[in-house]
């Protein structure tokens, strides 16, 4: 069993999760690459006491970067988008 504060990462403050917010109410969240729709479901509830409607994956592969003569790869990482469900509210920065 994972421990449910390994699954959420991070919430990612982007134009397209800022527009997805403020539109349809959904949060978005970079998860362990690992977990799986009903881990990070139930992490969200316990940790953020809110109630999940829906709980859409995406696997973002890591970009090959250049460093001087040799070339790398940054990591891959799996983004949630979260729709709560009808009047849950989630804020992770009050009063911005």
């Amino acid at each position: 069993m994972k421990i449910i504060y390994d699954i959420i990462k991070k919430p990612l403050f982007t134009e397209k999760g800022m527009d997805l917010k403020e539109r349809e109410g959904k949060i978005l969240v970079e998860t362990d690459s690992a977990a799986n729709k009903h881990e990070i479901k139930k992490a969200m509830e316990e940790i953020f006491k809110v109630r999940v409607e829906k709980v859409a994956t995406v696997n973002v592969k890591g970009k090959l970067k250049r460093f001087g003569k040799s070339i790398g790869r940054r990591s891959d990482k799996k983004k949630a988008i979260i729709t709560l469900k009808k009047g849950e509210k989630l804020d992770f920065i009050e009063g911005v």
